[in-house]
């Protein structure tokens, strides 16, 4: 069962403080003595030393506890590093400047913050800075990097308190969620010192060794107050300082014997009794390689969001072979990668960092430093954010497949939103021209029909169709952005014309996104060319720089304060469409790709081989290898197209065969199966009870049932796809499109979740 918790991820709108905040003035009078601890969204309980931890509690003058919080939550997980593990079960976010108040009498205290991380995946998911009273103790800290997942984290800091009040406040700093917290311990006070000094370490040991380093482990010391780290020595010199109970000694000599001990240390300077003596003998290197690889070369940026940095450099040489890559944001390790690659994830907007990177080999030697590379983050609004959730919204479904913008309200899926795609607008005469006048803005709703219960006006000049339930949809949920997306499979046949003259088309599109009879309805203009310099429906021959041409115009005319997006192929083939177009020059003018990866197989193919149309990688027997979301990701990544501005797509529908007598992909078919709309094309609210889900392949569901065989993604499939997005460093992910969700929007849940 799926633990309980309460939190809410980033939209791309600005936070709001929740209804009926109010900023607390630190004029409390001092009536509650230390010692406090205080756990988060937790009951009262007595820890493994007897010490008595008290309920959560909102904040009231002449006590403590939160002032306003932006979540809370718990978890059944075991904890790693304590034997407290319900103190560090249950946390609060916080976000803002917001967090504990404590009212208590003036004197120098030790504050000791209890953390654990039980929702990022990755280093840079969660990012946060801790201020007690006016200093900053933590900036852009990250409990994933500096202590893993479901692991105790804890940090003391000393505090003087002069107005009566202590304040421990939480503020994103990064990445993807909030602050969060699982307990405060305030001790001391009176302005008096803690000289007691942290327990021995116990139980130093080694966990590995290569000819040039050592791996060693200790248990956790205990304190009165709090530990705070650990001092490791090479015999009497220090070599580090850690926060953890583990450490590699790097750079040693091969076949010699080191000796080693640790000492703990708490906040106030403490440092315990040495740990017991541990010595250990490098290997022998296996032939005596003591020669380090080469520096890795021509360290440079190939792109930035205003949270990541990619990063890409020269291959190293090396007398036996290079194992791998360790890369470092100031002197600060930060990966160890086995390509010539990165992107650096969780980073501050607006922000300079540099980075070096150093080779490595089987003998565990390391190479000098490459040069170094300062790159400068954007200042956001533009790609990265990871929690982008866009749909579209085909106007034509307003007809036959009776799916109105109505719909996207009471199914639940405008709250989980952060963007629609308003689809399609035509390409004609080198213009962007409507689509359908009667859907888009003429057809009358009435109120039984209106997102907002209230019917259309047949008053002259007024608004009326999608657009004006549009309209009413993001009043209801201002959130929320609606992009107008030209082109599609049918209509990108005149984007050709277009790129002859890319400034008179720009301005077209502009004056039609911008016609003020709707303009407040869009927040920007989506290109949905199939394809540039390649063949769709239509084939274009335009050449390799017209799309950059087109989006350098189009970001010209709308602007920095429009959103302008691209659907894109995700054909990764050599020399295949995405070869085709200069979609790395032109990524520095889009907010974002949608990456189209989905319907690389179907029943075009009438007699197979069955496949499923949306693989997330490529699996044994595949039609072609190369046709799968993975490999046009990284594909989009080698040429540059930093991943925070690559969107996942995902198809709500599925794509079969008939005449199928074999489960397993890969089977022989008579034609394409039967659909509601359309041969071959089936919705997912259809399949998962007509055809459900027998089995999956490459990261996505198939389902053979009564000679018919289909491909499609499931909640449990979609929930591994946003896993490998986030892993990515991706911006988001989107979906075609909303009618083929369930009446509770089951899809569209399984992917909000996984962001």
């Amino acid at each position: 069962m799926r633990r309980k918790t309460f939190w809410k991820l980033l939209t791309t709108t600005a936070l709001a403080l929740p209804l009926g905040f109010v900023v607390l003035s630190p004029t409390a009078h001092a009536a509650v003595d230390p010692p406090i601890r205080a756990n988060a969204n937790g009951t009262a309980l007595s820890d493994s030393g007897g010490r008595a931890w008290l309920a959560d509690r909102a904040y009231t003058s002449g006590s403590w506890g939160y002032d306003t919080r932006y979540g809370s939550g718990s978890t059944g997980n075991a904890i790693a590093g304590t034997t407290d593990d319900a103190i560090y079960q249950s946390y609060s976010l916080f976000h803002n400047g917001t967090g504990y108040k404590f009212d208590i009498p003036n004197g120098t205290y030790q504050v000791t913050l209890k953390m654990m991380e039980d929702w990022a995946t990755a280093a840079g998911h969660r990012k946060f800075d801790v201020r007690i009273e006016s200093t900053t103790v933590l900036s852009a800290f990250d409990i994933f990097a500096a202590c893993g997942k479901f692991t105790a984290c804890d940090r003391t800091f000393s505090a003087t308190v002069s107005d009566g009040q202590l304040n421990v406040a939480f503020t994103m700093n990064g990445g993807a969620n909030y602050g969060t917290i699982s307990g405060i311990e305030i001790t001391g006070g009176g302005g008096g010192g803690d000289t007691t000094p942290p327990s021995a370490p116990a139980n130093l040991r080694s966990t590995g060794s290569t000819s040039s380093s050592v791996s060693l482990a200790w248990n956790a010391s205990t304190d009165n107050v709090g530990v705070t780290g650990y001092e490791v020595y090479r015999g009497s010199t220090k070599v580090a300082t850690v926060s953890g109970t583990s450490h590699t000694d790097t750079g040693l000599t091969a076949n010699t014997t080191y000796s080693y001990t640790v000492k703990a240390r708490d906040a106030a300077g403490n440092l315990s009794p040495a740990s017991n003596q541990l010595s250990v003998t490098t290997d022998p290197s296996g032939g005596g390689d003591t020669t380090p690889p080469s520096a890795p070369a021509n360290l440079r940026s190939t792109g930035s969001t205003s949270s990541s940095v990619s990063l890409a450099w020269n291959a190293s040489t090396d007398n036996v072979g290079v194992t791998g890559y360790d890369v470092y944001r100031g002197s600060t390790k930060i990966a160890t990668v086995t390509g010539t690659s990165h992107t650096v994830t969780g980073l501050s907007a607006s922000t300079s960092y540099t980075f070096t990177v150093r080779a490595l080999d089987a003998a565990g030697n390391q190479s000098a430093a490459s040069n170094s590379v300062t790159v400068t983050t954007q200042s956001g609004g533009g790609g990265g954010g990871g929690d982008k959730l866009i749909g579209y919204f085909a106007q034509w479904g307003v007809y036959q497949r009776n799916y109105h913008v109505k719909n996207i309200h009471t199914s639940g899926s405008a709250s989980k939103l952060t963007h629609i795609m308003y689809a399609f607008g035509n390409v004609q005469n080198g213009q962007c021209t409507i689509g359908d006048s009667y859907a888009d803005y003429d057809r009358f709703y009435s109120a039984a029909e209106s997102v907002d219960g209230q019917a259309d006006t047949w008053d002259a000049g007024a608004l009326r169709g999608n657009f004006n339930q549009l309209r009413k949809l993001k009043q209801m949920y201002p959130h929320l952005k609606v992009v107008w997306s030209f082109g599609g499979w049918t209509w990108s046949g005149g984007f050709g014309q277009a790129a002859a003259n890319p400034t008179a088309f720009a301005n077209s599109c502009y004056n039609l996104v911008e016609d003020p009879r709707w303009a407040d309805v869009f927040d920007g203009i989506d290109i949905d060319w199939e394809y540039p310099n390649a063949c769709g429906l239509t084939c274009d021959t335009s050449g390799f720089s017209s799309y950059k041409n087109l989006m350098q115009a189009l970001r010209a005319r709308f602007g920095a304060g429009s959103l302008v997006t691209s659907a894109i192929t995700a054909d990764a083939t050599s020399g295949g469409k995405i070869d085709k177009a200069d979609y790395a020059g032109a990524a520095q003018y889009v907010d974002w790709y949608m990456v189209m990866t989905y319907d690389f197989f179907g029943a075009w193919a009438a007699q197979g081989p069955t496949a499923p149309h949306s693989p997330l990688r490529s699996y044994s027997g595949i039609p072609i290898p190369e046709f799968n979301s993975d490999s046009a990701i990284q594909k989009l990544k080698g040429k540059g197209v930093s991943g925070g501005k690559l969107l996942l797509g995902i198809g709500f529908y599925g794509r079969g065969w008939t005449g199928v007598s074999q489960s397993a992909p890969g089977g022989s078919a008579s034609g394409p199966a039967p659909g509601t709309y359309e041969q071959g094309i089936e919705d997912y609210k259809v399949l998962k009870t007509r055809c459900p889900s027998t089995g999956t392949a490459g990261g996505t569901a198939y389902a053979f049932c009564s000679g018919q065989w289909w491909g499609y993604d499931t909640p449990g499939t979609i929930g591994g796809k946003m896993s490998y997005a986030n892993s990515q460093g991706l911006g988001g992910a989107f979906f075609w499109e909303l009618s083929g969700d369930t009446s509770g929007g089951e899809l569209i849940t399984a992917m909000k979740n996984g962001l």
